[in-house]
């Protein structure tokens, strides 16, 4: 390391920083501010009457040490250039972990926090198995970072039984590799972001159409090691349906995997990859589908009497197959709290009803068709229509709602998210055993739930609670973190459908997989990851 590089000051970044900010969801200049309403009602139904202790600035918080010598500083510059290797405190602490409410609150602590020793940008796949080789052999563990939105503790720099670790952040990979509109296929580069992504697919008329709420931070090699799953779900599947192939850099060697639309060369071995969270190796480069930009659009909102009503109309039109690009559905408390943190907007739901939400995409003829089918459907599963206010609304604030729980962060309000699916036969018992778990670990908190993705055979359900930051946070959220997760695995259901598993839902891992699931995944990891540098801690029980 040049005398420069080792004597940069603790506040003075040296490369590119992620685009979020350090202790909270997103662009700075997004951020909310409750209203005094909101105040009020924090007040009346929670209890919540002051703000939280602010935290410190970036240049007040103190950070592990570094712990990698001056030798692994050389070597790891001799790969990735001097310029690609960062070390200060302002470098260390955007990739210090992921977006979710411990995270940030752990971020908000004046106590001292732990980082990556250091951060690297390569440049490509070479470089990539030179770091790999590099720490593999020095004993330093490597945390794969694309954008920084995990919510499962998927970026936690957990050192494990090694000495050190660093970021291999993947942001220099962001280019249109290949294009093929004969086929409906484009190479992406791991570290381009979804916009970027749907930037650079527009210049040719085409999109990817994968819009999870994390949209606009997310990278498409972070949308394939979670097994995102996007808003528009309903229309063009989740992100693993859309992948045909993809590259993979492990410490055994590089995979090139995917041909054709469809195999029967055994076991499909993206599937290893798919989900695996960086633990098996760097996903480099993905091939995905992608299709013509809409011609058209349309929007139409609904309510139902009730969430029984709601499911079973969605269950309907899923089943039948009448095509809307995207199809959610909330329940009564989640409906009145939006409601509660809206503007008046007309066709409102009735007091105690639920709110559903559908958009429609693609040529004129196509749309006009899916959402008359559409519509037939839930009118006579006994919707209501509320005309496509409330779906712009929706649409319009689609990728915000984080900002709203920094939001009730500062103003002293506890506010989580977790996510499960299962059939549609025990849709309605899922709801209530998590409802009732989160419910008894957090008393006088508020449960809110909608359906968030539909299959032919089942639905997605997305939790959001709210209540009293309290005098341990984190403790508290840990123990109802718990409950629910012990009542979704009693009820049969899957520990996480878009989240991926991270630190938080690995000791859930096991029931899910089974005993046998776990011996594999733990043969792959040896096979491919030898000396364990990759991600320790995550996924794999």
């Amino acid at each position: 390391m040049t005398p420069e590089k080792q004597a940069a000051p603790a506040g003075a970044a040296t490369l590119p920083l992620p685009p979020m900010k350090w202790d909270a969801w997103g662009d700075p200049a997004l951020a909310r501010e409750l209203s005094a309403d909101i105040r009020g009602l924090l007040a009346a139904a929670l209890g919540v009457t002051g703000d939280a202790a602010p935290g410190p600035a970036a240049a007040e918080v103190v950070l592990r040490p570094c712990a990698l010598t001056p030798d692994d500083l050389a070597a790891l510059a001799a790969v990735v250039g001097e310029a690609h290797l960062g070390t200060s405190d302002a470098d260390r602490l955007p990739r210090a972990g992921g977006k979710s409410t411990p995270d940030l609150l752990r971020r908000r602590s004046r106590d001292p926090q732990d980082a990556p020793d250091a951060v690297v940008l390569p440049g490509g796949e070479e470089e990539i198995a030179a770091l790999l080789a590099l720490c593999a052999e020095r004993r330093i563990a490597v945390v794969p970072f694309g954008g920084g939105t995990s919510v499962v503790g998927g970026l936690e720099p957990l050192r494990g039984e090694f000495a050190a670790v660093v970021s291999l952040d993947l942001r220099r990979l962001d280019g249109l590799l290949g294009l093929d509109p004969t086929s409906g296929e484009a190479v992406l580069g791991a570290g381009l972001t979804g916009p970027a992504a749907e930037a650079l697919l527009a210049e040719h008329g085409l999109e990817l159409g994968h819009y999870p709420q994390s949209f606009r931070y997310a990278t498409v090699g972070g949308f394939a090691a979670t097994r995102s799953s996007g808003q528009n779900s309903a229309g063009h599947g989740r992100f693993d349906e859309m992948v045909r192939g993809l590259r993979v850099v492990t410490p055994a060697g590089v995979l090139d995997l995917g041909r054709g639309p469809a195999s029967a060369a055994g076991p499909d071995l993206r599937a290893l990859f798919l989900g695996s969270e960086g633990t098996l190796g760097v996903i480099t480069a993905v091939r995905v589908r992608v299709h013509p930009l809409p011609a058209a659009r349309a929007h139409e909102a609904w309510s139902f009497p009730d969430f029984a009503t709601g499911a079973q109309a969605l269950r309907a039109v899923e089943q039948q197959g009448t095509g809307p690009t995207v199809i959610r559905l909330s329940d009564e408390a989640e409906t009145m709290v939006n409601l509660a943190m809206t503007e008046r907007i007309g066709g409102e739901p009735a007091a105690g009803g639920c709110l559903a939400v559908t958009v429609f995409e693609g040529t004129a003829d196509q749309v006009a068709a899916r959402h008359r089918l559409t519509r037939d459907a839930l009118l006579a599963a006994g919707a209501t229509s509320l005309g496509e206010a409330p779906a712009l609304a929706w649409e319009h604030g689609r990728f915000d709602a984080p900002y709203l729980r920094d939001a009730l962060l500062d103003a002293g309000a506890l506010c989580e998210t977790l996510e499960t699916a299962t059939d549609w036969r025990r849709l309605p018992g899922l709801r209530s055993a998590v409802t009732a778990a989160l419910t008894a670990a957090l008393p006088g908190a508020l449960v809110l739930c909608h359906i968030s993705h539909v299959y032919p055979t089942g639905a997605s359900l997305y939790f959001t609670v709210v209540g009293a930051l309290g005098e341990d946070p984190l403790e508290r959220w840990a123990a109802a973190k718990r409950a629910a997760g012990d009542a979704i695995a009693a009820a049969g259901a899957t520990i996480t459908h878009h989240h991926a598993v991270g630190t938080d839902h690995r000791p859930w891992m096991a029931e899910e997989i089974g005993e046998v699931g776990v011996r594999v995944l733990r043969a792959v990891k040896a096979e491919l990851d030898p000396a364990g540098i990759l991600n320790p801690g995550k996924l794999i029980p």
